[in-house]
């Protein structure tokens, strides 16, 4: 789709024109797919992981199931950076009730 401006570089993920992805790239990109997911576009990749972390860790999965999967070698990482207290608030949920319930109905 780029025609006459594609920069071949053999990249996986790229920005449309075929160059290396910077943060502002993935920032834009970011937010453009949590505003089409009904979510907002205040969120970041970071405090994504974050949540997921922190979600699963109040689910009761263990510490080194999650940090294998967000591939962290040891779990101090996980448990000292990524996880936090997860305090369930009405206004929390309903965003994630949102786009849970729009992905059932498809």
């Amino acid at each position: 789709m780029a025609g006459a401006l594609w920069q071949e570089n053999d990249l996986v993920f790229s920005s449309n024109v075929g160059t290396q992805l910077d943060h502002h790239n993935v920032r834009r990109g970011f937010i453009k797919i949590t505003q089409a997911a009904g979510i907002g576009g205040d969120w970041t990749p970071r405090e994504l992981r974050h949540s997921f972390v922190s979600l699963l860790s109040d689910d009761g999965m263990s510490i080194e199931r999650i940090s294998h999967l967000v591939g962290h070698k040891t779990t101090a990482v996980t448990e000292s950076v990524y996880r936090h207290p997860v305090s369930i608030q009405a206004d929390h949920v309903e965003p994630f009730a949102r786009l849970f319930s729009s992905r059932e109905a498809s």
